[in-house]
């Protein structure tokens, strides 16, 4: 079985902390750092119902810690009741378990084991599509993942789930609830996109052979959506989409503030 690794990110992001930042078009500047030790999360609950149907959710992914099961973004309403869009399990696969566990995928590709570079992270669901296999897609680095035979099925045509409902959503944890496994590591330019499936050439692209970040402009980030830049210490949940949809940083301080980034790779 396969490792994932970022190797050749990581060499890029070196280059361009000692003076090749040219080599990126597109400079992400800040992530944010989360521990489960602090029990470090962001949470929103919107106010009104958004696209129930479709999504997306993309972020640049640093861990620290393996061998844990780890959330990364969640809509709970109860145990029963919630989408877990994009996590690591407890053997360091990655997955997406949507409406309690029933529709999703856990990927057979490899683990994700890197803890020394950034890697790219998709999941894209529209359960409008007349193809079950084209209604929930995850990637990594601009490559699709493939599904594995354990895992739980595509959902039914129409299937409403509760990402950009309104109700309570988290990044870096599972809602209330026994077992909330809590992220340990950073993230970077988070975005949420109410109401489009996008490919991860919205947000990344590929260059001399390296999968890197680029200018998400023209992206439509529907009612609930939003984009998390992490350029306020001071305000790590603000949202750069422009709908306001600001997140509630919970026992994250100036200090989860990180100046280490996929087009940086610096320290701190």
């Amino acid at each position: 079985m396969g490792v994932f690794q970022n190797n050749l990110l990581a060499g890029a992001a070196a280059a361009a902390s000692a003076g090749g930042g040219s080599f990126y078009s597109y400079q992400i500047e800040n992530s944010a750092r989360f521990d489960s030790a602090s029990s470090s999360y962001l949470t929103q609950n919107f106010s009104s119902e958004g696209n129930r149907r479709t999504g997306t959710f993309s972020a640049w992914v640093k861990r620290t810690t393996i061998g844990t099961q780890h959330l990364l973004f969640n809509a709970h309403v109860s145990n029963a009741n919630q989408d877990q869009v994009f996590g690591f399990t407890s053997g360091d696969f990655s997955h997406i378990w949507m409406s309690g566990g029933t529709y999703g995928y856990q990927t057979s590709d490899g683990k994700h084991r890197d803890v020394s570079g950034w890697s790219h992270f998709v999941a894209a669901w529209d359960s409008t599509q007349g193809t079950a296999a084209n209604r929930i897609k995850m990637y990594l680095n601009g490559t699709q993942l493939t599904t594995a035979n354990d895992s739980p099925t595509q959902p039914n045509q129409n299937h409403d789930f509760f990402v950009f409902d309104d109700v309570e959503h988290n990044i870096g944890r599972r809602g209330a609830y026994s077992g909330q496994h809590y992220y340990d590591g950073y993230l970077a330019e988070v975005i949420g996109v109410d109401g489009t499936q996008y490919a991860p050439t919205q947000f990344g692209e590929e260059k001399n052979g390296v999968w890197i970040p680029k200018d998400p402009s023209g992206t439509s980030f529907g009612t609930n959506g939003f984009h998390l830049k992490f350029e306020n210490s001071g305000d790590l949940g603000n949202d750069s989409s422009g709908n306001n949809n600001d997140f509630t940083a919970n026992n994250m301080g100036a200090d989860h503030q990180s100046i280490d980034t996929p087009t940086t790779g610096a320290g701190g």
